[in-house]
């Protein structure tokens, strides 16, 4: 069936064609737990994990090849947990990985991953890199934990080669506790204007969305939190994952990913850039730890340990669709632990026409 009668069947009967959409299971060749995963083009994917582990698919998932091993330096980097990936094409990729002090690094490949260079390394051990983002191929932020009461973010103008950290007084976390979730890479979001950057947080002080919004037509800007509605805190719960679909419209997922199958306070959508937040009226069938916008399907989804959902309605309302386990996104690709990847099938072929 085309992908437009699938939608013009969807709008009348929603839930038989839900069925329709499922995840169609890729080899990876590993048992890594996968955390990363990003979509650099046609055909070209990139994903990451544990144990040191990356992989390239440039055959559009056919075969997943498992990169030559990072250099071990600083250290044994075949012990590092690679929770982002971001990509340009087949040969040119920056990894980095997440844990205390320096087991945090950013790593970068120009050649397909045959070889590997160190770019940067967290010297500080209070720090904790939880997630990657670039405008382009020169510019792009990094976002960790709190680092003696602010959270790190740290912005690079040169590819990763070299970063300076954002001394803003308002990235102050909540003393009662506060921090950002390394859990898929999507913490942290960048705006289509190449000037926004979002980064959601959560923990005993609650979850909120922090926003950098440029000063009118100027250079500069500022930086501005919103509490979102939720009730449930808990150094486990808040948000996890954020994405924009434009410059207004965007959603936020999480939960308490110690309570996976809980569903309260795991969906959230704005409509006015981030400034503030509703949460949906039909919450994700649990703990969601990645969301992204299908713009062909024109539709959400959310990813979790316990199943998949799908929103119409620009997250106010999410039906369940899969009940496989996902870490993370970067449609059509979804990935999880054990090394399992896959693509979605029906809203998977929107991105070849």
């Amino acid at each position: 069936m085309r992908l437009r009668s699938i939608l013009l069947v969807l709008a009348l009967m929603a839930a038989p064609v839900l069925l329709l959409a499922q995840w169609d299971a890729e080899d990876s060749n590993t048992k890594a737990s996968l955390r990363g995963i990003h979509r650099a083009g046609p055909g070209v994917a990139w994903a990451s994990g544990t144990g040191g582990v990356i992989l390239r698919s440039e055959d559009d998932g056919y075969l997943w090849q498992q990169c030559a091993a990072v250099e071990a330096s600083p250290g044994d980097a075949a012990k590092l947990d690679f929770r982002g990936v971001w990509a340009w094409d087949a040969n040119h990729a920056i990894a980095m990985s997440s844990g205390p002090g320096k087991e945090s690094r950013v790593y970068e490949t120009l050649d397909g991953c045959a070889h590997w260079r160190l770019l940067s390394v967290n010297t500080d051990p209070e720090g904790f890199w939880d997630a990657i983002a670039f405008w382009n191929e020169h510019e792009g932020v990094l976002l960790g934990d709190p680092v003696k009461g602010r959270f790190v973010i740290l912005r690079t103008s040169d590819g990763g080669k070299h970063w300076r950290r954002d001394d803003a007084p308002r990235l102050e976390a909540d003393p009662r506790g506060e921090g950002a979730f390394a859990a898929s890479n999507s913490a942290l979001a960048l705006g289509m204007d190449g000037k926004s950057i979002y980064f959601a947080t959560g923990g005993e002080g609650g979850a909120r969305v922090f926003r950098f919004a440029r000063d009118g037509g100027s250079g500069s800007g500022h930086w501005s939190a919103a509490r979102l509605p939720f009730t449930h805190r808990g150094e486990g719960a808040g948000v996890f994952s954020l994405a924009f679909r434009d410059g207004r419209h965007g959603v936020a997922v999480g939960g308490d990913y110690t309570h996976a199958g809980q569903r309260e306070d795991t969906a959230a959508w704005t409509e006015d850039g981030g400034a503030t937040w509703r949460r949906a009226s039909e919450m994700p069938a649990g703990y969601r730890s990645a969301v992204e916008w299908d713009a062909e399907l024109r539709a959400w989804i959310a990813v979790g340990p316990n199943g998949s959902d799908v929103s119409f309605d620009d997250g106010a309302t999410w039906k369940a669709f899969d009940g496989s386990g996902w870490n993370a996104l970067s449609l059509p690709w979804a990935v999880g632990a054990a090394g399992k990847i896959a693509r979605l099938g029906g809203a998977a072929s929107a991105h070849d026409h």
